[in-house]
């Protein structure tokens, strides 16, 4: 072993201790950054075999670029590389560097997976599923449409007021992430699905008056909704990976394939940044839909 390995399995030590007893980090993100912190180790010294404290941002970039050459994910890069800038930042409060060689290497940007989009097609065959002469039936039916119709998150759905619900104007009230309120338009096939279910839906307590039940009369569980989607698009033949999540990006999509504004979309969807919402516009356009009638685009919100 040269010297050079030894001070880096020496100082690797330290780290460890740090990050360990000190950092008190979880086990599964120490084995993380020791993995990764070995590896490195491994590339300086084969590269430029010097020691820890000799490490400057050249020698870093070259790592950062061999890790693009071997298809690293742009997750798995910036995930190593925050590992590398701990390491430092641990050298840098134990005095033994100056700066820090990580401070202006810059991190790749880890690309955003989509969730799959679901045709007009996938929508009607999952919704064909569902048996509507039974209670059952008519409520998951219902959740169908509205995750899709209106856009909603899951936990939207679930915490969604029988009070929230105005069909007089075509629109019901949502409250989303942080109990920030929105107002999106509701198609007629919603409501007319929900309508339907509330013929069979249990009578509860206003205070208990969320819309989706169990056949116990309580709220419906994230979990449930999930079973719920999972089983319509095994039974319908979707072959993709699905989720509630999945309805609500295919809304969105949608939306901006038919011409929507994405500021709209931003506002139907309850996006806090224009920026999440504009991932949705680096999809192909291969599907033409205006999911919301009488043309939405007028309404205002």
């Amino acid at each position: 072993m040269t010297d050079n390995a030894k001070k880096w399995d020496k100082i690797k030590a330290r780290y460890h201790r740090y990050i360990s007893l000190e950092k008190r980090l979880s086990d599964n993100t120490i084995a993380a950054y020791m993995r990764d912190l070995e590896e490195f180790t491994h590339f300086i010294l084969r590269k430029f075999d010097v020691a820890p404290e000799a490490v400057d941002q050249l020698m870093i970039e070259r790592f950062m670029e061999w890790l693009y050459t071997l298809k690293r994910s742009s997750a798995s890069q910036a995930r190593r590389l925050s590992g590398i800038k701990s390491f430092y930042n641990f050298l840098l409060f134990e005095d033994r560097v100056e700066q820090l060689p990580t401070e202006f290497v810059s991190s790749p940007k880890a690309q955003r997976l989509l969730p799959d989009t679901l045709s007009l097609e996938d929508i009607d065959a999952m919704l064909a599923t569902f048996d509507i002469t039974t209670s059952k039936g008519c409520r998951d039916s219902a959740i169908v449409e509205v995750l899709y119709s209106c856009g909603l998150r899951v936990s939207e759905l679930t915490s969604l007021r029988v009070d929230n619900l105005f069909f007089g104007e075509g629109v019901i009230r949502i409250v989303g992430k942080g109990d920030k309120q929105r107002i999106v338009p509701i198609s007629s096939a919603a409501r007319d699905k929900i309508q339907l279910y509330m013929e069979f839906r249990r009578p509860c307590r206003p205070s208990e008056a969320v819309l989706f039940l169990n056949n116990r009369g309580k709220p419906l569980t994230r979990v449930m909704v999930f079973n719920i989607i999972k089983r319509a698009a095994l039974e319908a033949g979707v072959d993709k990976q699905i989720s509630p999540h999945t309805l609500r990006h295919s809304y969105a999509t949608h939306l901006l394939e038919g011409g929507a504004n994405i500021r709209q979309v931003q506002e139907l969807l309850g996006h806090e940044s224009i920026s999440t919402t504009e991932v949705y516009t680096h999809l192909d356009r291969t599907h033409l839909r205006r999911v919301v009638e009488d043309g939405f685009s007028d309404l205002e919100i």
